[in-house]
């Protein structure tokens, strides 16, 4: 069956477009939001790139997932030596202080959970190494949780 060509081009209904066909652009542009639909759904303010703390420069050398590294130098130094830092990143939900809305953001680890969620390393091949087994141990553990939902939608 074929579709009726409307006299007008502009006022014709088309399909979807074919790679290599141009298609104009949408005018209306939407803001990510945190207001509704599931954690999933949520939009968490990306971890800073680069960021000075207590006399260090700290700067993401690489991200995979939730795992990143940071290269970290001493700013009191003209030589400084170089460390890396292997992070897991987590995500904290938002809050309101004095009626002030903070928003839900991605969160470098505390000094409090170093050695589970960052590890300093002299080494950038080791510190590569390190983020591959936190993937791989994020990977692991996010197996195990759907087969838990599994089993519990299950009984």
């Amino acid at each position: 069956m074929m579709a009726e060509i409307a006299a007008d081009p502009q006022k014709a209904k088309r399909g979807p477009g074919f790679v290599g066909e141009s298609m104009a652009p949408s005018t209306e542009k939407t803001r990510a939001s945190a207001e509704g639909g599931g954690k999933k759904g949520r939009f968490y303010k990306p971890l800073q790139k680069e960021f000075r703390r207590d006399g260090f420069t700290y700067r993401q050398i690489a991200r995979e997932g939730r795992a990143a590294i940071y290269e970290q130098t001493w700013n009191g130094c003209s030589d400084p030596s170089v460390c890396y830092e292997v992070v897991r990143i987590r995500r904290r939900d938002g809050f309101q202080i004095d009626g002030r809305l903070v928003e839900p953001a991605e969160v470098y680890p505390n000094s409090e959970t170093w050695g589970v969620d960052g590890f300093t390393l002299t080494d950038k091949d080791a510190a590569f190494a390190k983020q591959r087994e936190l993937r791989a141990k994020a990977h692991v553990l996010a197996s195990c949780a759907h087969l838990n939902l599994v089993e519990d939608s299950g009984r």
